[in-house]
């Protein structure tokens, strides 16, 4: 099941466009990975790396990510941590809040 739900969250962030090349996220390469963790609530965990480090895009479309995987009835709770970065700490904070 837990493969299932990967797959459905890769569909979803299909959905997210790069803002700069018009081509989600997913195709761009732009995810490193996505897991499912269920304990009680069922969390999407998406890694997004942006190709450049000062990406200024690199909150929205990890918010994006976050609001595409959370409008699926199966997630519960999104969490997106973005990494490599220069302002990585500060967006993740902002967009897991």
């Amino acid at each position: 099941m837990s493969e299932e739900l990967v797959e459905k969250v890769k569909g979803a962030l299909s959905s997210v466009p790069d803002p700069h090349m018009g081509i989600s996220i997913l195709e761009m390469g732009l995810i490193e990975s996505v897991e499912v963790v269920e304990n009680g609530e069922t969390v999407a965990k998406i890694v997004i790396k942006p190709t450049n480090p000062g990406c200024m895009s690199a909150a929205g479309m990890a918010m994006n990510a976050r609001v595409a995987a959370e409008k699926l009835d199966e997630i519960d709770k999104a969490e997106v941590t973005v990494e490599g970065h220069m302002m990585a700490e500060a967006i993740n904070e902002m967009v897991n809040k």
